[in-house]
């Protein structure tokens, strides 16, 4: 199988049987993303331009505003939000941790250590 040295890659599983699996940091930040934009209160994610030129051929904002960081089968996630007014900051800030971690681990096997919030933003509802 050919090398992916653009993207860093974890083995999930290897028993040397039938081969291993691997998962890039980038899908990882994917499902804390969108675990992120499930929790009510959540506006969306803070992104930069090359999520923005993502978006326009059609991959949708999971990663955008989401850094991880796997070390020894651990993530270590920073996640950069904006929240919707009027909603209790810390409430959605614990519901917004607990989803992340939660998808992270049932989807991957990999166990959290921790989710970082950073609010760049509050936007009001139009």
């Amino acid at each position: 199988m050919e090398k992916d040295t653009e993207r860093n890659m974890n083995v999930l599983q290897g028993d040397g049987k039938i081969g291993e699996v691997q998962i890039a940091d980038d899908v990882v930040a994917m499902i804390a993303g969108l675990a992120a934009l499930e929790v009510d209160g959540v506006a969306s994610m803070a992104g930069n331009a090359t999520n923005e030129l993502l978006s326009m051929v059609g991959v949708k904002g999971g990663a955008k505003g989401a850094r991880v960081e796997v070390v020894d089968r651990v993530v270590s996630v920073d996640m950069v939000l904006h929240l919707k007014y009027g909603y209790n900051i810390p409430t959605v800030s614990g519901k917004i941790q607990e989803k992340v971690k939660s998808a992270i681990e049932t989807m991957t096997g990999l166990a959290v250590a921790e989710v970082n919030i950073r609010i760049a933003g509050v936007v009001m509802n139009s």
